[in-house]
């Protein structure tokens, strides 16, 4: 499945969702954000189970805020509308799905 591009318009229906959800907060500029963008990508096309977005701190501020992202990029992991794990800093692909499988 295709990343989903999150903004505040979109967001309620992607917190609903059924499947595991994993966010990467992120922005154009940032280096760190950059290195871990197709490590995303991937982990989007070969699993099919979780819905993966990606969130434009620089256009969605307020999503940010909500979340606390201090730092970018920022991974977050949602089950039922909560937050089950974070983590903030470039992660290798193997950290980022333990995440999603934790």
């Amino acid at each position: 499945m295709a990343v989903i591009k999150i903004n505040k318009n979109n967001f309620d229906s992607v917190k609903d969702s059924e499947k595991t959800v994993l966010l990467d907060f992120y922005a154009d500029w940032c280096g760190p954000c950059r290195m871990v963008s197709p490590l995303v990508d991937e982990i989007a096309e070969e699993n099919p189970q979780y819905l993966v977005g990606k969130i434009n701190v620089d256009d969605e501020a307020e999503l940010a805020q909500t979340f606390g992202v201090a730092s970018i990029p920022t991974l977050i992991v949602m089950k039922d509308g909560k937050v089950v794990n974070q983590s903030a800093g470039a992660r290798p692909k193997a950290q980022i799905l333990a995440m999603l499988e934790g």
